[in-house]
């Protein structure tokens, strides 16, 4: 019961806390955005790499002015934890993940697409191998037409944590690098080669 309550208990406070310290460390930043201006009204998937999600509420704010999108999160604790965090930016949820319940969640995730939202995924989340691209991307893109969107996100000055993601979390009175690619087309790709062209896209400013 002690358990229910300290989980309760964070998870009504630490989602605000959060929410407050993404926006602190986004307005203490200065922004560079390497992207292009515009993207179309369509349906995007736009992925990144799980140890750089911190920030992509503020890259996606970017192209829509009005939030209308899902991410998929774990449907762990520090899912909801997550979840809880990014519904301050407008953003709703998936829970579960490409590796378990990976039928149900790739079929919901189509039909969010289809229901005409963007998606928000990290292709090697939510436990890794890290910078390795699973499966559910390619498909949910080759099932719906979905074009994606590659997103980098570089801060100048960081903190490194040690988890297996290497979660980076950005410092004060640096710079924030935000890279975004032009849309890409994975539909008459096979699943290795879009496997390749979407982890090399995400490796391409990695130092």
């Amino acid at each position: 019961m002690l358990k229910n309550l300290s989980r309760s208990l964070a998870l009504f406070f630490l989602p605000l806390i959060g929410a407050l310290l993404i926006r602190f460390l986004y307005l203490s930043n200065k922004k560079e955005f390497h992207a292009p201006k515009e993207i179309a009204d369509e349906p995007i998937i736009f992925a990144c790499w799980h140890g750089e999600l911190l920030m992509l509420p503020y890259l996606y704010a970017h192209y829509r002015k009005t939030a209308h999108a899902k991410v998929l999160i774990s449907s762990h604790f520090d899912g909801a934890l997550i979840s809880k965090t990014i519904q301050y930016f407008g953003l709703g949820t998936i829970a579960g993940s490409t590796n378990r319940n990976a039928v149900r969640v790739l079929i919901e995730a189509i039909k969010t697409i289809k229901e005409g939202y963007d998606i928000g995924i990290t292709p090697d989340g939510p436990k890794g191998p890290r910078h390795e691209v699973a499966d559910g991307i390619i498909v949910m893109a080759q099932k719906t037409g979905a074009k994606i969107v590659l997103v980098e996100i570089k801060p100048t000055k960081f903190w490194r944590l040690r988890s297996w993601d290497k979660f980076t979390i950005p410092k004060p009175f640096g710079t924030l690098h935000y890279y975004a690619s032009t849309m890409l087309d994975v539909s008459e790709m096979g699943l290795e080669e879009a496997r390749i062209v979407i982890k090399e896209g995400l490796l391409r400013h990695e130092h």
